[in-house]
């Protein structure tokens, strides 16, 4: 039986309303090593619908109709290394939300703003952490301050 998801996509494809696609793939093909895998656009040359692939995964995204506004998404991004994400993210052109923290749960996560108003949490896997030991970091100091640093620099981005 034939899948349901289309070769090369996953189960959920996120779509990105931007006031400038063709700069916003060049950010991400910059900052996260994508790769363009459409770009259509019209004679005036608005991006009418552009996909470009970072990792295993597909983001789409178009300009934001005449009138409309854009509409910054949210994205997390598991990469292998969120500390050289986050620097090519700045280097890019990003500011920074959230310098990259090692959390309790085993994820260091770090957070940029792209020039186009997108939040990307950079997530990479460092450890498997068990019931117990979640248990045990969730009272410790050196673990619940990085996260509640990491809760306050997403808060205050949010606000704008």
């Amino acid at each position: 039986m034939p899948s349901n998801i289309p070769q090369g996509y996953t189960a959920v494809t996120p779509w990105i309303i931007s006031a400038d696609t063709g700069r916003l793939l060049d950010f991400i093909a910059e900052a996260f090593g994508g790769t363009e895998l459409a770009r259509m656009t019209t004679a005036e040359g608005i991006v009418e619908h552009a996909e470009i692939r970072i990792g295993d995964a597909v983001v789409m995204a178009f300009d934001a109709p005449a009138g409309t506004p854009p509409q910054p998404a949210f994205i997390r991004l598991f990469l292998p290394d969120a500390r050289v994400a986050f620097a090519r993210a700045i280097q890019a052109g990003a500011t920074e939300v959230t310098k990259p923290t090692l959390l309790a749960f085993g994820d260091r996560v770090a957070r940029v703003r792209d020039p186009f108003g997108n939040i990307w949490w950079l997530q990479q896997h460092i450890e498997d952490v068990s019931e117990e030991e979640m248990g045990k970091r969730g009272t410790d100091p050196n673990w619940s301050t990085p996260m509640a640093y990491v809760q306050k620099s997403l808060a205050e981005a949010l606000k704008g």
